[in-house]
């Protein structure tokens, strides 16, 4: 491991957690248990499983841990999906109720409005030329709920020789600027913040870095939101150190993560489990806002 990967000077008595990751359950590549198993062979303390409006690899994960003597501990938690300004803005909920119903049925509002997107996505690939299909692309997972994002779109194109990389198919097609990119309607940042708090869970921006809008990153800190992703491989050391100042002048937590999808092809996608990480004493931060949160909503 480089020493650019290992984020936050890592000591042998300083525990360590990588709290953003994603599984099959999402558009991950490795099964929950999988992600557990690479944080343990990583020596972190924790892990959190952060797929994209849904929780539904969390049990299997929390069973994993429960297998391996809870060496490791899962944060359960879920990344949603916003937009503002023209662009996707992620937030990260950490200790979410992952079980309650009402929960639940949001995020499946949310899967509903991933799939509407794909549909104009792939559609635009269409008008360009491509021959993709939106059955080819669901193909990819099995199961009644398919969901499906921009990473299985991409491996999609790449199987039809349409790009070489999934780097590739973000840079010219389905990234922020790319030829095929499009954004139906979704909840504001705002809304997501408030999503997350309302039903007990810890608030967090995700890789601002990849934003490209401070001013945004401030109103939601103005806003609300508990902590501030500084770690993260989209991040780049200038946006790393101005994020410490804010969490630190704001009283955010400040949260790490590899925001690790498993391998395409033989490459780690975004960054290796484990390489991109937070001190444990976040967790701890984060266990206790939602502790008070929870208290205050019984």
């Amino acid at each position: 491991m480089t020493d650019k990967g290992k984020e936050g000077e890592k000591t042998s008595m300083n525990k360590r957690a990588d709290l953003h990751t994603h599984t099959r359950a999402s558009d991950g590549t490795c099964e929950p248990h999988e992600n557990v198993r690479l944080a343990a062979e990583a020596g972190l303390a924790a892990v959190a499983i952060t797929d994209h409006d849904t929780v539904a690899g969390i049990p299997a994960a929390l069973e994993a841990a429960g297998q391996l003597g809870q060496a490791v501990e899962v944060i359960p938690g879920v990344e949603v999906s916003s937009l503002a300004r023209g662009q996707d803005i992620h937030v990260l909920g950490y200790f979410i109720p992952y079980e309650d119903q009402a929960f639940l049925q949001r995020l499946s509002g949310l899967r509903d409005t991933r799939h509407e997107r794909n549909k104009l996505m792939i559609a635009r690939l269409q008008e360009l030329g491509i021959p993709i299909t939106l059955e080819g692309v669901y193909r990819r997972k099995s199961g009644e709920d398919k969901n499906i994002g921009r990473p299985h779109i991409a491996e999609e194109m790449i199987e039809l020789g349409v790009v070489q990389s999934i780097d590739e198919a973000f840079a010219v097609y389905l990234g922020k600027e790319g030829k095929a990119y499009v954004n139906p309607p979704r909840i504001t940042p705002q809304e997501a913040i408030t999503l997350i708090k309302e039903a007990g869970g810890v608030a967090v921006l995700a890789h601002p870095g990849l934003y490209d809008d401070d001013e945004l990153v401030q109103e939601l800190i103005a806003f609300g939101l508990d902590g501030i992703e500084v770690w993260h491989p989209d991040n780049s050391q200038e946006q790393r150190e101005q994020y410490q100042r804010w969490a630190e002048a704001h009283g955010l937590v400040m949260t790490g993560g590899s925001d690790f999808h498993g391998w395409r092809g033989e490459e780690p996608f975004h960054a290796m489990l484990g390489t991109h990480t937070a001190p444990y004493d976040a967790v701890e931060r984060l266990r206790e806002i939602a502790g008070k949160r929870k208290r205050q909503g019984e």
